[in-house]
């Protein structure tokens, strides 16, 4: 059956793979979790082919691991490998950010002003949480280096978790550091100045690798 010249199925797929994704990165199901087929589609009113497709997406993005003949599992990271990670983003979002700059829109510049506000007046850990990812991604937009786009989706997917662990130990009111940042960072970008703006990126990045360092029971 095909809906609007797309199979049903794989319709079905997407709207399942939206739904894991957004509870993996809110934090509903947990690094490590078990993740059942059969339970999945039960839940998702399906049947088992779209979520197999579901889970083969979410892989590609980092979200969850599949380990052939075993399962699929809520991917998960020990302290030192998200260390790692935040170490090769330190090199790779000041690259991507300093290639977008000269060729961010001034609407996008605009966009990224109107969210670094938001983000400053989030009352909640989930809301500050996607606004400053938004934020980020959208200030990557202007790269033409797709391979690296790719690469720091997939860090933040895995990562995520950890971040959101972290910002809620810390609480929101405690976050005043990140707001300044994100000010300083467009006040670069729309003077143009890839390479402050990339400078100020690293550093935002290494304080929440730093942080992230001394706290090991996130990783439990």
């Amino acid at each position: 059956m095909l809906v609007e010249n797309r199979p049903v199925s794989a319709i079905t797929s997407n709207r399942i793979t939206d739904a894991m994704r957004e509870a993996i990165l809110k934090g509903e199901l947990k690094p490590g979790s078990r993740l059942r087929q059969e339970t999945l589609a039960a839940a998702y009113n399906s049947s088992r082919i779209p979520v197999r497709e579901a889970l083969r997406q979410l892989e590609s993005e980092g979200l969850i691991t599949l380990v052939p003949n075993s399962g699929a599992w809520v991917s998960k990271l020990d302290q030192a490998e998200c260390v790692e990670i935040y170490k090769i983003r330190e090199q790779l979002e000041p690259l991507a950010l300093q290639e977008s700059c000269p060729h961010l829109s001034d609407e996008t510049l605009d966009q990224l002003e109107v969210l670094a506000q938001d983000i400053e007046a989030a009352q909640d850990i989930d809301d500050f949480l996607r606004l400053d990812r938004e934020f980020h991604l959208l200030s990557y937009e202007g790269s033409k280096m797709v391979n690296l786009i790719q690469m720091i989706h997939q860090f933040w997917n895995t990562t995520q978790q950890y971040r959101r662990a972290y910002a809620l130990s810390v609480e929101i009111k405690n976050l005043t550091p990140v707001y300044h940042e994100h000010w300083l960072m467009v006040d670069a970008l729309k003077r143009r100045d890839g390479k402050h703006a990339s400078i100020l990126l690293r550093s935002h990045i290494r304080r929440t690798r730093l942080q992230l360092m001394q706290r090991s029971d996130l990783f439990e």
